[in-house]
Parts: C-alpha cells; structure tokens; sequence
C-alpha cells in the first residue's frame, strides 16, 4: 500500500492559476499528488498520513533547468573570461577530448544533480555525450533528466560522425525505454556545428521516435555572420526552411532575434530556453525575452553549464531573468515574478512535452515538490511569497524537496545522494585535469 504524506506550509503555490493558498495543504500518495485542499480537510479525509509541518515555508513545484550541460560540473572554473569561440576551440573541446569518458560523465552529473536538488531544481533538460552515463546517474540519484544525445558532425573520442552520434543516440534511448524519470532528446549541437543533412534526418527520426530535440540557436553575433557568409541566410531562416521550428524544438539562448524571427518562433510553436547568467558571462548579448513572451513563446529557463555560469542555481537565475528584462526593454513592469516563477516551472514542462506530469501542483501530477524557509532575515518581512521567491530567495533556504514522492532533501540535507563520496570523485577529476 502506497505512503501518504500530508505537506501542511504557510503558503502553498500551485502555480497554474498564479494564487498563493493559506491555510492548504498537499497530499503525496506514493509517487502522485493526492489532492491540494484546506488543510483541515486533509487532515480529515487522511487521518492516517503523515504530517510535515512547514510553518513558515513556501510550497511550490519543483524548478526545471531546461538548458544544462551537467557533467560540465567538472570543468567548473576551468576557463574563465573568455569568449565563446576561444572558450570551446582552446580550452573546453581539448579537455574534453582528452578526459571525457563514461566515468567523468556519471560522476560530473551525480555532483550536478546534488547541486540542483539542494538549489530545489527537481528536473533537468540535458545535452552531453555519453548519454547512458547521464541516464544511469539520473535515475541512481532519484533525479528527472531529460537527457540530450549530442549530435556533431565532427569527430570527438564519444563518436566519429552524425550517424555514430545517432547511432549510440538510438541505442540509449531503446537501452532505457519505459524509465519513470528519464526521457531522452536528440541534440543537434548548433548550426555551425551541424549540416543540413544531419538536421533533416534528426528532425525525421524525433518525427518517428515521438521525442524532441534540444539545440544551441542564434546565441552569438558571430554565429550569425558564419551563417551568412556559408549559407546566405541567418541560422533561424536555414533551420526553418529544414523544418526544425516546430513544438518538439527546445532552441538554447535565441539571444540575437529580429521581429520577425520572433514571429516565426511563435508561429511555429518552437520553445526557448533563456540562460541569463551564461548568455551575460560569455558576453554573448541580452536576448529580447520580455518581446518574445509578449509574442506567445513559450520561455523557460537554463542555467547552461558550470563552466560557463559556473553554478547550476535556479532561484539565482530566476532573479537575473527578472531583472535583465526589465533593464533590456526599458519597461519595469516587464517580467513580473509571477511570470518568472512560471517561466521555471511550467513553461520548463511544457517545452519537454511533461505538462501533464509537472511544472504545477495539481492532484494527478508526479509529486515533484519543494519546500522554501522564508522565516531567514533576508526574506523577512513577507508581504508577498512569490515576489520573495524570485527576487529575495538563497537557494540555501530550500529545505525540502521531494521528487517523483521520493523525499530527496530534508532540513536541508540530502536523503539519497552521499556527498562526502561526490565530493571525492570531483576532487579525482580536478587532479587529472590539471595534470
């Protein structure tokens, strides 16, 4: 017989219909939310379950990082301050060629899924190699990843080409077919790095696979001009003649748009995953997400990876989303933190195509749920719990997080994953890598 959990907090914040629920309560039945009602009924109709008082806590949905590179942990600070070109050509495509591996692949996500669960990050969409590697840390650790199987057309130690990428792409998704907590996505790395080719047999495969597909798209001005000078056209213009723009599409950055490509993305359904903090670190631009909301896109948002942000903090990106809006349109009421809350929750399950499972509190969604302590001195005092969540709010102040109704953290310590051991494989690779 399942579990039942009763989750009594101050504030309870299904998210969906943008209200905030005093005196309510959630209950977690196995791996589901129950129901979301008064807590005095819950207490009632469940006499038998147990209760975890939250008195001065926030509830909300899990937070979807919905552009990662999580097994970059390992290359955290490694090449800091550089341009995006130099930073991939000279520092990380040689490490990487020289040190990724399976194992480097397992033990950089698992220190990854540690950072975000503590952070309150319940569900990554992720692009890497070694995609067994990132599927069997995932579920070991109890964490739901959408893993991205990295798709080149140059040779790397992971594979020789686009169809041995695609070829162990397609092996791993069969590999893991019917897993509760992993979904998988075909990831074209970008234009610059993907022919047209490669790009229609990805798009027909996610066609035939039922699945959706992950790429870095118009992220620097000089991938613009590379596209220019080969094609003729912006990488936007050639991606859509191919067929690319479409719902299954989760297009990374989308810095550089024009009103029309705007128009183009939201007419095709295409979503956008905004990386404030990486798009600023590596100077790639400040992309127009207030207009491309205002245009109905959907928009969630990405921490990219810790070599280029170099922490995987949602609540931090969160507030960075909010406030460069503002500052880029020139309008202060642009991304208000009811929009920016959703952009992190539901609009992050929308663009994975897992509306229906998470991204919201709802009876019949998969139990992905976090606790928020507002009671420290730096979110006191509270007039309004959302606003505090998205402009006030340390992911140290995360307490609780339950994922898939697996209690994940507890007062702020991880239940599953041992961090002394995580911490030791990362210290391993540091001393490999400066080697």
């Amino acid at each position: 017989m399942s579990r039942t959990t009763i989750l009594q907090p101050r504030w309870l914040i299904p998210v969906e219909d943008r209200t905030v629920l005093a005196n309510h309560a959630l209950v977690i039945t196995g791996s589901e939310i129950a129901a979301v009602l008064p807590a005095a009924d819950a207490r009632a109709r469940y006499p038998d379950a147990e209760v975890v008082q939250l008195p001065e806590h926030a509830l909300l949905p899990g937070l979807i990082n919905l552009h990662a590179h999580s097994a970059m942990t390992l290359l955290r600070g490694y090449a800091d301050d550089l341009a995006l070109m130099t930073w991939l050509n000279e520092h990380i495509w040689p490490a990487e060629g020289k040190h990724v591996s399976d194992e480097f692949v397992f033990d950089g996500t698992q220190l990854a899924i540690a950072e975000m669960i503590r952070g309150g990050t319940t569900c990554a969409n992720d692009m890497y190699f070694h995609h067994g590697a990132v599927a069997r840390a995932a579920l070991s650790s109890g964490f739901r990843m959408m893993v991205g199987c990295s798709i080149l057309e140059f040779p790397t130690p992971y594979a020789s080409g686009a169809d041995a990428y695609i070829q162990k792409a397609l092996a791993c998704i069969d590999e893991f077919k019917g897993e509760q907590l992993v979904g998988f996505t075909l990831a074209p790395h970008a234009p610059y790095t993907v022919s047209d080719a490669t790009f229609s047999r990805v798009i027909t495969l996610a066609d035939e696979l039922g699945i959706g597909i992950h790429c870095h798209i118009h992220e620097t001005q000089d991938e613009i001009a590379g596209s220019l000078k080969e094609h003729g056209v912006r990488p936007l213009e050639r991606l859509a003649g191919l067929g690319l723009l479409s719902g299954q599409l989760v297009a990374a950055h989308m810095v550089h748009m024009s009103d029309a490509e705007i128009g183009l993305v939201a007419r095709r359904g295409a979503h956008i995953s905004h990386n404030p903090a990486s798009n600023l670190k590596l100077a790639s631009g400040f992309a127009r997400v207030a207009d491309q909301l205002a245009a109905g896109i959907n928009v969630g948002i990405g921490t990219d990876g810790a070599a280029s942000n170099n922490k995987l903090d949602m609540f931090a990106e969160l507030r960075l989303a909010a406030l460069l809006a503002k500052g880029q349109s020139g309008n202060p009421e642009a991304l208000p933190a009811w929009q920016a809350l959703e952009m992190a929750t539901i609009h992050g399950a929308r663009a994975l195509g897992w509306e229906e499972h998470i991204g919201s509190l709802k009876a019949g969604k998969a139990a992905d749920v976090i606790a928020v302590d507002l009671s420290a001195l730096g979110t006191q005092p509270c007039f309004d719990p959302v606003s505090h969540l998205v402009y006030a709010v340390d992911r140290n102040q995360v307490s609780h997080v339950w994922i898939n109704g697996e209690l994940q953290l507890a007062d702020g310590e991880l239940t599953r994953i041992r961090l002394p051991q995580v911490a030791a494989r990362a210290q391993h690779w540091k001393n490999r890598i400066s080697a």
